[in-house]
């Protein structure tokens, strides 16, 4: 059986129970008299720290491990400690002394100024190409584990379609918008009682979504319907979703006329570069706005109760998001999707209102969209990681995880977990709250095994857990 948190303020790091085949609860929620065909749970908001306020609900979150809040579409945000800032790519100190270095007093001969010229500019031409090498390459091996996991060979995009030197926001919309979808979800009679975004995933006519977007209308057995930026409306079944990730994929067999989205990689983002978030805020379609990168691996999490929270490892925005926005892409200037966009933070709204965007908004990494879409699109269903224990999500005091029960015969305890221990680091990433914990896990794939550092009675331990595999059933 699942060990369930002893109280209100533990929840489980992961779901140690096996798989049950026991079905979805009913839909909940009715559409939203707005007028607008939004579904109020279909943007995920976060409150934020000390600012009053009533956080608008989710929207159809799915059951399972927390999952990720829907950005203008999305449950709320509760209010996190931001995790260490990550280190610069590619720079780990001073290189070390070449060996055989000379050490000798001779006189060294100097090198004429045209040749130490010509050599720097090889060296640098070299290690430009070198770079691009080593990114098409990453690419590749990415590719090629994704393809194992249930994508067929070329049928993603992930060459650029704008040069980094003629990139601008007219022609990253320009580009990008075909390749958007406004979703309409409808079920017990209530039309469009969710509605949020989308884009086209591959060449196979694939739509990826947030599972927010279209769970009730799932679990109901509702209709789902896509729209392109031209107004054509198309029928779209869902292939799979997840709760965990807030992801759902939709198959759209009459999009295979639509271009498929190229899709980049999160780990190359810097903070402050420039990204343009697409999607249907508040039922307005194809509609673009622009920001930066505010924050990278942001842990975040949205949900109003524990079967419809999500965490993710969140890419943070600045861009204008609101709902109606969820599902829709997270594009760079050079035209490759980045990010899902899932949650938006918020001052409050009004009572019985619903707050907007107030610059901070949450995206799903791409980098995670493509291992879970690769998931589903095999088996129907995703798979995360998972250590058997729960861990305290609402202590404050950013000290580390709690570990409130370690369940028996799980990972953690044959790792070496105890109850009562706090966990500060899993891997090479700092961990200062439960959210953190959870995200940092699900950053890594079954079958890793992966150092936790805790403190035990004051002193520190360095423990090695090898994460196992939690298949999510969702109807």
């Amino acid at each position: 059986m699942t060990q369930e948190p002893q109280d209100d303020q533990s929840r489980p790091i992961s779901r140690w129970a096996p798989p049950t085949d026991a079905p979805d609860a009913p839909p909940a929620g009715q559409s939203s008299p707005d007028g607008l065909g939004e579904d109020e749970r279909d943007t995920a908001e976060v409150p934020l720290p000390g600012m009053p306020g009533r956080p608008a609900p989710v929207a159809s979150a799915p059951v399972g491990p927390p999952p990720l809040g829907p950005a203008a579409d999305t449950a709320p945000l509760p209010p996190t400690a931001p995790p260490p800032g990550p280190s610069l790519p590619g720079f780990d100190g001073p290189p070390p002394p070449l060996s055989g270095a000379q050490t000798s007093s001779s006189p060294r001969r100097r090198v004429p100024g045209p040749i130490w010229a010509l050599a720097a500019a090889v060296a640098f031409l070299l290690g430009v190409l070198g770079g691009y090498a080593g990114g098409v390459l990453e690419d590749q091996d990415d590719m090629s584990s994704l393809a194992g996991g249930g994508l067929e060979p070329g049928s993603i995009e992930t060459d650029a379609p704008l040069n980094a030197d003629d990139a601008s926001i007219v022609k990253v919309a320009a580009t990008l918008l075909p390749s958007t979808v406004q979703i309409f979800a409808e079920y017990q009679g209530v039309e469009d009682a969710a509605t949020g975004s989308g884009f086209v995933f591959d060449k196979l006519g694939h739509v990826v979504t947030n599972n927010h977007v279209v769970a009730d209308a799932a679990k109901a057995k509702g209709s789902i319907e896509v729209v392109d930026h031209k107004g054509r409306r198309y029928k779209a079944e869902v292939v799979g979703r997840s709760a965990v990730y807030d992801l759902a994929v939709l198959d759209v067999p009459e999009v295979k006329e639509l271009e498929a989205a190229s899709l980049g990689s999160t780990s190359r983002l810097r903070i402050g570069e420039g990204v343009v978030a697409i999607g249907s805020p508040l039922g307005l379609s194809s509609t673009v706005t622009s920001g930066i990168v505010s924050a990278l691996q942001r842990p975040v999490s949205t949900g109003q109760t524990e079967d419809d929270t999500s965490y993710i490892n969140a890419v943070q925005t600045d861009a204008a998001i609101n709902p109606g926005n969820s599902g829709g892409p997270l594009v760079n200037l050079v035209g490759q999707v980045i990010g899902v966009n899932s949650a938006i933070a918020t001052a409050g709204g009004g009572e019985g209102g619903e707050g907007g965007s107030i610059g901070v908004g949450f995206a799903i990494p791409i980098d995670q969209v493509k291992v879970t879409a690769a998931q589903i699109l095999k088996t129907g269903k995703a798979t995360y990681p998972i250590v058997g224990a729960s861990v305290d999500v609402q202590a404050t005091d950013h000290n580390g995880a709690l570990i409130s029960v370690v369940e028996a015969g799980s990972p953690a305890a044959a790792g070496g977990l105890k109850d009562g221990d706090r966990v500060t680091k899993v891997g090479d990433v700092t961990v200062t709250d439960g959210i953190g914990m959870i995200v940092a896990i699900r950053a890594h794939q079954p079958g890793e095994t992966v150092e936790f550092t805790v403190m035990r009675n004051g002193a520190r331990q360095e423990l090695k857990i090898k994460l196992e595999a939690q298949t999510e059933n969702l109807a």
